[in-house]
């Protein structure tokens, strides 16, 4: 009996959200998705009870890509959901599922397998969140105010986080169905988003850093903080400091590349085999698995530097090899581990400033490594994302055919159509892949407003423009309803 039999019973029991039976209304899609985005910033504001506030936040400064908040009932954010989808990715990739994604049942198996790994990586993840120490303390008052004591309340808290984890995943799954876009692609933009605001316009007296508008009100007013503008610390200041304006150039230098390689595509010119005059083209975008993948390598490096504090936070300082790691103040600063950690900001890697406080030899094998597993990665996790979201040659052709269509010049089937799509898809994959992971290590070495990470930058720039060209695809079909079969509404 193979696995999939054995799995079958339990695989297409998960619970799941009803898809609905017929066209959903491009206004009520806007409902759908504008009220699980209201759900979701209330449960970034719902803290978890018995929960001593002021702990390390185990994903630190990943926490912009894996949204969620420290401390609330959304504190594992969409960590397992991407945790399972690289789990995934590589199990199909090494074609040990044995699934087809064409069969209706393999749908099903597949769906409620990625969802069984999401409960598991939610007790993969939120365990050593509660019960390994410096993540989630426990309130002593609360303890002491409970009959079954701080281990009960452990897990009570590790309850929370669980239910929380759950609701993600079917507030993504409601999005998907009944919405605009995905759920995890909004609730990147609105994590990312509301940093981006903060940075901009953070008022002097408001938790964090004041922002970038004020800070440039005060010093055009003159009753900023600031060293004078005409001597070199006033310089550093203004550019590196809390001027902001190598932060600020980033950003918009970002906004502007993505937007540019959104529009940067080959396109494959299509006529329909039947009716004369009709003729179409199939665009393959420079970046053509979109910036998506990147959720995966950074939340892969996540899970890295999460095992690294949990096996410090178990066998502390002085039980831990020095070669594995060293870690200040719950962060990595010599060892395997730090040579592993990304670079997440301009004070990691200018030595000069006399901020850093490794070797100059250490910051760039840090770097170099850096940038090696995002582009590497990028390229890899790319691949597998075309090849598992029917986005690769072979699928796209059997796309093409279906629809009737055919590569003028080229015989209407789907060898030849596959053959063509070879010539561009692998290629433009690769090189879309390892440019996103260079851009986003650049980013976070330059800095951006609010102190957003730079791939969590590169997320919501790419989500946002594909977004609005799917808002622009529901409207037209909304306007003109016959189009709702060419694209397969």
């Amino acid at each position: 009996m193979s696995w999939k039999e054995a799995a079958e019973p339990v695989l297409t029991r998960m619970p799941s959200v009803r898809r609905p039976d017929g066209h959903v209304p491009f206004k009520r899609k806007l409902g759908w998705t504008a009220g699980v985005l209201v759900l979701y910033f209330f449960l970034t504001n719902v803290y978890l009870y018995g929960v001593n506030i002021g702990g390390q936040d185990a994903f630190g400064q990943f926490r912009s890509i894996l949204a969620g908040g420290q401390g609330t009932v959304l504190q594992l954010g969409i960590g397992p959901i991407v945790t399972a989808s690289i789990v995934l990715q590589l199990l199909g990739g090494a074609d040990l599922l044995g699934l087809d994604t064409d069969d209706p049942r393999d749908q099903v198996l597949y769906q409620g397998l990625q969802k069984l790994l999401v409960v598991v990586m939610i007790f993969l993840t939120g365990l050593p969140m509660v019960f390994a120490g410096g993540f989630l303390q426990v309130d002593p008052q609360v303890a002491g105010s409970l009959p079954f004591g701080q281990m009960g309340v452990k897990w009570l808290i590790f309850a929370q986080i669980a239910v929380g984890g759950i609701l993600v995943l079917f507030m993504d799954e409601i999005i998907s169905k009944w919405g605009v876009g995905s759920g995890i692609g909004l609730f990147i933009i609105a994590g990312v988003s509301q940093k981006l605001l903060g940075g901009l316009f953070a008022w002097p007296g408001l938790p964090g850093q004041t922002g970038l508008v004020p800070t440039w009100i005060g010093l055009i007013t003159g009753n900023a903080d600031a060293p004078s503008l005409l001597t070199g610390n006033g310089i550093q200041y203004l550019v590196l400091g809390g001027g902001g304006l190598l932060a600020l150039v980033t950003t918009v230098l970002i906004f502007a590349v993505v937007v540019y390689a959104e529009s940067v595509r080959v396109e494959i010119p299509l006529s329909h085999a039947r009716v004369k005059g009709a003729r179409g083209r199939f665009p393959v975008k420079l970046i053509y698995a979109s910036v998506l993948p990147m959720i995966l390598v950074r939340a892969l490096q996540a899970n890295l530097q999460f095992l690294g504090r949990i096996l410090y936070s178990q066998l502390g300082a002085s039980g831990m090899p020095n070669w594995l790691g060293t870690y200040s103040g719950g962060a990595p600063t010599g060892g395997l581990f730090y040579y592993l950690a990304p670079i997440q900001s301009r004070g990691q890697w200018m030595w000069w400033t006399g901020t850093v406080g490794q070797e100059p030899w250490q910051i760039i094998i840090r770097v170099l490594i850096d940038l090696t597993f995002m582009v590497i990665g990028g390229a890899i996790f790319a691949i597998f994302w075309v090849e598992t979201t029917d986005m690769g040659p072979e699928a796209t052709a059997k796309q093409i055919q279906n629809s009737g269509m055919q590569i003028p010049g080229f015989r209407q089937n789907t060898g030849v159509i596959e053959k063509v799509m070879e010539r561009y898809i692998p290629q433009v994959t690769v090189i879309g892949g390892a440019l996103v992971g260079l851009l986003a290590v650049l980013a976070n070495m330059l800095g951006t407003i609010g102190d957003v990470s730079g791939t969590g930058l590169l997320l919501t720039v790419s989500i946002t423009y594909k977004l609005y060209e799917e808002i622009a695809e529901e409207q037209l079909m909304e306007m003109h309803p016959m189009m709702r079969e060419m694209f397969g509404g």
